[in-house]
């Protein structure tokens, strides 16, 4: 018996096209430590395609969810044991970027033509959950990375809109540690991420190994150098990055978060460094319009970067800005008692415009 057909209808009607892998969504991420060893990861997530009705979501300890299937919403069972804020797309319950209240911090970043998950088996439903929903059930049940890889063993992770793109994901535990999964042929991959960047496809191993092609990158100004009978002499600073690719596609931009994080200075405090985190990855801001040919675009947004997170592991801290509102704006789960707070999706902008502060001058 097929349940709630009229709403999962509706979802895949709104995600299809967002899915689609001839339209793949673009991510960046990154991970910078203090001085004081305070994990920060941060990353944006684009879309030029339309508006993702994004929106932050509370969601306290016992909250249940069910997975959604090809067939409705009639997948695996789930509970929160643990209470975490998440930030949403399209639907509150497809969690892009989260952090729990025990400090496990997730991520999904889409991974369109590598990835490849299990065929869905309707007799295996009470253990199939929805790639857009691992990421709610594992920070309701996990607290470290290692939790996160035994966890991920027991369910078989389904697509419920078999034409639509894969993910992978970015799992970050209290310790520092960071791992990539991957899903291929339907198995389960996981990988240290001791670089601390993400994108999209090809495969992360890939992209490391990618980053050999640009071993003649260093940080400052490269020397003058004689070229038979004429000096050579750099036009301004930075010309040790000449080189670098400066396009959107995810290969480039693995190689500019790598060489960007890197050699940002290390801040003393955690505050600074996910400030830091924000400055870095305006480098990765897309302006609307640049994926797509001219006069063919197709919605009405101000960025194709919808929004940019930072999250401050160790003190509980999500940070956040949209296209629409620069500011940066936090949320403290400390500040959250996660046993009687209620179940809240709330949209990131209610007023859909840039502010603007008038100076007056007197």
């Amino acid at each position: 018996m097929k349940k709630n057909l009229s709403v999962i209808q509706v979802v895949i009607g709104c995600l299809f096209v967002f899915l689609s892998p001839s339209l793949a969504e673009a991510c960046t991420g990154i991970t910078l430590k203090s001085k004081n060893d305070t994990t920060i990861v941060a990353r944006t997530i684009e879309w030029g395609g339309s508006d993702m009705n994004s929106q932050y979501v509370i969601v306290p300890r016992g909250h249940t969810e069910q997975s959604f299937t090809p067939d409705g919403i009639d997948g695996m069972l789930y509970a929160a044991q643990y209470g975490y804020v998440g930030l949403a797309v399209e639907q509150k319950e497809f969690i892009a970027e989260g952090l729990n209240e025990a400090g496990l911090s997730a991520g999904l970043f889409y991974f369109p033509h590598y990835g490849e998950y299990e065929k869905y088996n309707p007799a295996e439903k009470a253990k199939s959950i929805s790639d857009l929903q691992l990421i709610s059930w594992l920070l309701g049940k996990c607290k470290t990375v290692d939790e996160v890889k035994k966890a991920v063993q027991e369910v078989h992770v389904i697509n419920f809109i078999p034409q639509a793109s894969t993910v992978h994901w970015r799992f970050t535990d209290t310790s520092g540690r960071q791992v990539v999964l991957e899903i291929v042929q339907g198995i389960p991959h996981f990988y240290e991420n001791k670089l601390g960047v993400l994108t999209n496809s090809p495969g992360f191993e890939w992209h490391l190994t990618n980053l050999n092609n640009y071993v003649n990158l260093y940080p400052g100004s490269a020397p003058a150098k004689h070229l038979g009978n004429i000096e050579l002499s750099a036009f301004g600073s930075g010309s040790g990055f000449l080189g670098i690719p400066g396009d959107i596609t995810p290969p480039s931009r693995f190689v500019r978060a790598a060489f960007y994080q890197t050699t940002a200075p290390q801040q003393d405090t955690a505050l600074k460094t996910a400030l830091q985190c924000f400055q870095i990855l305006n480098n990765f801001d897309i302006p609307e319009g640049i994926e797509f040919p001219a006069g063919k675009i197709p919605a009405n947004i101000p960025s194709a970067t919808q929004w940019t997170s930072a999250t401050d592991i160790a003190n509980r801290i999500i940070y956040f800005r949209t296209m629409y509102n620069s500011a940066i704006r936090s949320i403290d789960l400390h500040s959250i008692n996660f046993s009687t707070v209620r179940y809240q999706a709330i949209p990131m902008d209610i007023v859909r415009q840039q502010p603007v502060e008038n100076i007056r001058i007197k």
